[in-house]
């Protein structure tokens, strides 16, 4: 009864802290048409602390959208243009002689904002993608041994193209581990795509100011760690991450051939931090199965390994997801 009491008690306090989330989402259709699980994707990666990879052909709105919440959330944002000449103190920055004082002194790299978009991220080699991908884990970077913490919240979206693949730099499967999501963006409707062309050449984008700061962020975040989440949906999540890794055990037999790895413990973690802020978003103080449906295509699809078989017959990931989430039994 105390934990029927406890939940009761979250849900007020998730409907006074997630007001923010209606603000937020109706700034972001202001500016942005359709594309609402892009919308969706970067509020749950917000909320839980999480960096996202986006996936689309140029055009979609990927930087607008980062760029919108950034003014939503009034916080700094910077854009990195990946480039195959760039060098890891573009990004993080470096040691600065001065004459006047003659003194080195830290010139701080864009990664130093709170939102960071990096474009093109498989644009520039890995000596790069690393530097970036060490911030985004540790929080911190360390310029001529002097240690500086990244500002908070701090979120990095960074964007690949899946098409015109020559000089590009693919990243390496233990690298593209460390982004919580991988969203993949389509084209949008007809009806959209006629709204799109109608709002550009009226007059430009309408222009949205703050609804949240930075501080209510890192306080929704405290409640969605006390979003309940019950041990058999615990017990769901390993399923689902097991059966990435030994599908024969869940009586998918034909998907062994397919897999040449499943997904790591940070899966497993990644996909309930996921649904504790999709339940938070749907204002609920308790994890749903479907709660851990709905993100499991984007926490798991770039954390399975495809076999030559697989791709030799065009099998993908999220058919792949799919058939797992369908065979794994629901608790």
């Amino acid at each position: 009864m105390a934990e029927a009491i406890d939940i009761r008690e979250l849900n007020v306090r998730i409907e006074q802290q997630s007001s923010f989330v209606t603000n937020l989402t109706h700034g972001m259709d202001q500016v942005i048409v359709g594309q609402k699980h892009l919308v969706d994707s970067l509020l749950i990666g917000l909320l839980s602390d999480g960096h996202i990879l986006l996936e689309g052909v140029p055009g979609l709105a990927k930087t607008l959208a980062i760029k919108t919440l950034a003014e939503l959330v009034d916080s700094d944002y910077n854009r990195i243009q990946f480039t195959p000449d760039l060098l890891p103190a573009d990004v993080i920055g470096t040691m600065v002689y001065s004459q006047k004082d003659e003194n080195f002194h830290v010139n701080k790299g864009p990664v130093f904002a709170n939102f960071v978009l990096a474009d093109e991220i498989n644009r520039a080699p890995a000596k790069v993608q690393s530097a970036l991908l060490e911030a985004m884990q540790e929080h911190q970077v360390t310029i001529g041994g002097e240690t500086f913490k990244l500002p908070s919240p701090f979120l990095v979206m960074a964007t690949q193209n899946p098409i015109e693949q020559e000089g590009t730099y693919q990243l390496p499967e233990a690298q593209v581990d460390r982004f919580m999501l991988k969203v993949i963006i389509d084209y949008p409707t007809l009806e959209e795509e006629k709204l799109i062309i109608r709002e550009n050449i009226q007059g430009g984008l309408p222009t949205v100011k703050p609804v949240t700061t930075g501080q209510d962020i890192l306080n929704a975040r405290e409640v969605v760690r006390q979003v309940y989440i019950d041990e058999k949906i615990e017990q769901y999540i390993a399923d689902i991450v097991f059966a990435t890794r030994y599908p024969d055990r869940y009586g998918l037999k034909e998907l062994g051939e397919l897999i040449t790895f499943g997904g790591s413990p940070r899966a497993s973690i990644n996909l309930a931090k996921a649904a504790r802020a999709y339940a938070f978003i749907k204002r609920r103080g308790y994890v749903v199965p479907e709660d851990v449906r709905a993100v499991a295509h984007d926490v798991l699809r770039h954390r399975i390994g495809l076999s030559y078989e697989a791709e030799a017959t065009n099998v993908t990931s999220e058919e792949i997801i799919s058939k797992i989430i369908n065979k794994v039994e629901v608790p």
